[in-house]
């Protein structure tokens, strides 16, 4: 693996910790989405780690196949393109399921480094 493949995973984590950070004081998807601020900012970190994934290298994509890479950068082109047709259910459950685990998985490709 290469040094930038490290970088990006780094700024995936971080813009994780960011969106956990944002959304970690609220009960429900729709507590959430009426806070525009912190919607908007985890939409924004959901952008980033879509672009940090697209500059992941093909060897670290292929040899972590457990990540669902193709559906984070799906998911980036839906918050940049289609943003005021995002569910906030859907982003809350996100949130909530799939952050955790992608964050685990994580820490452990960077243990290879």
């Amino acid at each position: 693996m290469f040094e930038k493949d490290k970088l990006n995973i780094l700024a995936i984590l971080d813009a994780i910790e960011k969106i956990t950070n944002y959304s970690s004081g609220y009960k429900s998807a729709d507590e959430f989405y009426a806070n525009g601020r912190d919607f908007d900012a985890s939409m924004m970190n959901f952008i980033i780690m879509g672009e940090m994934v697209s500059r992941l290298s093909d060897k670290l994509i292929e040899e972590n196949s457990q990540i669902d890479w193709f559906r984070i950068r799906g998911f980036r082109n839906i918050v940049a393109h289609d943003y005021f047709g995002i569910d906030a259910e859907e982003v809350w459950q996100i949130i909530r399921t799939n952050l955790p685990k992608l964050e685990n998985d994580l820490h452990a490709i960077l243990k290879e480094f």
